[in-house]
């Protein structure tokens, strides 16, 4: 199955380059601003650190806070590294092509979501099928 998949994506035609570039400025504009969402909820987090927080429900929110910026500071991290991915199937000519089919990535997805690894039908299967890896365990 996966030579068959490899002989696919070879008959895949790539994407020319005025579209890579159009997608490599878009790709680079989010890198640029999830880094500096990142670098601003670290130092939220860090700020919040010692604030001469008194009594306990005012320590409590404080570390409510601090969590809600460390969380959002790795959601935005991940974004960078999802973005860092998509960078690199640029150079090695794979950006735009499905990884779970090898089928072409419609550009419409691309500009929705430009760190796209799968293609509409792909996506949805396994959105599909990672509600069933873990069952609820009531």
């Amino acid at each position: 199955m996966r030579v068959r998949r490899l002989m696919e994506m070879e008959k895949v035609v790539r994407m020319d380059q005025e579209k890579l570039n159009h997608f490599r400025s878009i790709l680079l504009n989010e890198l640029k601003r999830h880094t500096q969402n990142v670098a601003d909820e670290q130092a939220t987090a860090q700020d919040g650190a010692d604030d001469g927080v008194k009594d306990s429900v005012d320590m409590s929110l404080a570390d409510v806070n601090k969590e809600i910026a460390f969380r959002l500071g790795e959601r935005e991290s991940k974004m960078v590294a999802e973005i860092d991915q998509a960078l690199l199937r640029m150079d090695e000519g794979t950006y735009g092509v499905c990884e779970r089919c090898g089928k072409q990535i419609d550009e419409r997805r691309l500009e929705a979501v430009p760190t796209a690894r799968y293609d509409a039908v792909c996506q949805a299967i396994i959105e599909k099928n990672e509600g069933f890896e873990d069952p609820p365990t009531l």
